[in-house]
C-alpha cells in the first residue's frame, strides 16, 4: 500500500444542486485527506484542454459545454491507494449500475450529469493536479 495523490472534480450539475458538502464530507469520511479545493468556472479553453484526450470522440463537444455550463469544485486528495479508493466511491460510470451507497448512485442522474470525476491512473493524476494546482497551493 502507498500513498498518492488523485484528482476529483465535482461537476456542474452536483454544484447546481447544493451537493459540494455532501460529496466533500464522504470523501473525508472514506478517509481522503483533502490536500486542495477550489470552486472555478472553466473556460471553454481549459475544458478542452483538460479533457483533449477525448477530442477524436463522438461526445467531446457535448462533455466540454456541459463542465463549462457552471462553476466546478476541483480537489487533490491523498491517502493509501487514493486513486482506486477514490474511485470505488465514486461508482460506476453510468448511475444506475453504481452501487448504493457511492458519489454517483446517491448524486449523478445520467452518464453525462455524473456528478464527480476522478483520475484513473498514477500518470493521469499527476497531469490532472497539476492542470488545476501547483505545488504552493497545496497543503499538509
Amino acid at each position: 500500500m502507498s500513498k498518492e495523490l488523485t484528482f476529483s472534480i465535482i461537476k456542474p450539475d452536483a454544484v447546481a444542486a447544493g451537493n459540494i458538502g455532501s460529496i466533500l464530507q464522504m470523501i473525508s469520511d472514506a478517509g481522503l485527506k483533502i490536500k486542495a479545493t477550489k470552486m472555478i468556472h472553466m473556460s471553454r479553453e481549459q475544458a478542452e484542454g483538460f479533457y483533449a484526450v477525448h477530442k477524436e470522440r463522438p461526445f467531446f463537444g457535448e462533455l466540454v459545454d456541459f463542465m463549462i455550463s457552471g462553476p466546478v469544485v476541483v480537489s487533490v486528495l491523498e491517502g493509501e491507494n487514493a486513486i482506486a479508493r477514490y474511485r470505488e466511491l465514486m461508482g460506476a460510470t453510468n448511475p444506475e449500475q453504481a452501487e448504493e451507497g457511492t458519489i454517483r448512485k446517491k448524486f449523478a442522474t445520467n452518464i453525462q450529469n455524473n456528478a464527480v470525476h476522478g483520475s484513473d491512473a498514477p500518470e493521469t493524476a499527476a497531469v490532472e493536479v497539476a492542470y488545476f494546482f501547483s505545488n504552493i497551493e497545496m497543503v499538509g
